[in-house]
C-alpha cells in the first residue's frame, strides 16, 4: 500500500510540474496544443494541461546583437570592398517570430547583405566612405519591411569595417600623406614669409 501511494504522489508530483510554466521576465513562451498553436505565455506563473501543451518555443525579448559576416561589394565604379557589421534586433511577436520563418536569425543576417552588396552596387567608392550613415539607415528600412512577417524588428545598423583592395588603400594613403606634406609646406612658406616682413629693417629719411 505504501508503494502505491508513493507511485501515486510521484504521479501527482509530476502532473504538477508539467502543468506550472514559470516564464522569466523579458522571455515570451509559445505553447502548442496537440501539436497547433494555442498561446504564448507571459512572463511569471503560467499553468497548461499536462501532456496536452508543450512549449515549442522559447523567445528573448532583450535587444539582441548579431554579427553580418564580411562580403565583397562592387561599388558602381567597379571597385570591390570588404564590408561587414552589426544589426541590433527585439523579438516583437512571439508567435511569428516562431512561424513566420524557419530561421529568422539567418533571414535577417542574409537580407542584410542583399541589401548591403545592392545600395553599395549603386554607388561609388568615394560616397560609400563618405555616406556610411546613410546605408545604415537604408539596411534598417529594407530589413524592417520584410522582418514584420518574421515578428522582429531591426533597431539598427551599423558597419564595422568597409575595406577597399589593398592597392586603392595604399594610394588613398599615399594621398592622404601627400596632401598633409603640402598643407605643412604651405604653412612653414607662411611662417617664413611673416618672419622676413617682421625682421624687415626699418627705413628713415626721405
Amino acid at each position: 500500500m505504501d508503494v502505491v501511494a508513493l507511485v501515486f504522489l510521484i504521479v501527482i508530483a509530476i502532473v504538477v510540474a508539467k502543468g506550472v510554466r514559470v516564464v522569466p521576465q523579458q522571455n515570451a513562451w509559445v505553447v502548442e496544443r496537440l501539436g497547433k498553436f494555442h498561446a504564448v505565455l507571459a512572463p511569471g506563473l503560467n499553468l497548461v494541461i499536462p501532456f496536452i501543451d508543450n512549449v515549442a518555443y522559447k523567445h528573448l525579448l532583450k535587444e539582441i546583437p548579431l554579427d553580418v559576416p564580411s562580403q565583397i561589394c562592387i561599388t558602381r565604379d567597379n571597385t570591390q570592398l570588404s564590408v561587414d557589421g552589426i544589426l541590433y534586433f527585439q523579438v516583437t511577436d512571439a508567435k511569428m517570430a516562431s512561424y513566420g520563418a524557419s530561421d529568422y536569425v539567418a533571414a535577417i543576417s542574409q537580407l542584410a547583405q542583399t541589401t548591403l552588396r545592392s545600395m553599395i552596387g549603386k554607388m561609388e567608392m568615394d560616397r560609400t566612405f563618405e555616406e556610411r550613415d546613410d546605408i545604415n539607415r537604408g539596411v534598417v528600412m529594407a530589413l524592417n519591411e520584410a522582418s514584420t512577417n518574421w515578428g522582429v524588428k531591426v533597431l539598427r545598423y551599423e558597419i564595422k569595417d568597409l575595406t577597399p583592395p589593398k592597392d586603392i588603400l595604399h594610394a588613398m594613403q599615399r594621398q592622404i600623406t601627400a596632401e598633409r606634406e603640402k598643407r605643412a609646406l604651405i604653412a612653414s612658406s607662411g611662417h617664413r614669409r611673416r618672419q622676413r616682413r617682421g625682421h624687415r629693417p626699418c627705413r628713415h629719411g626721405h
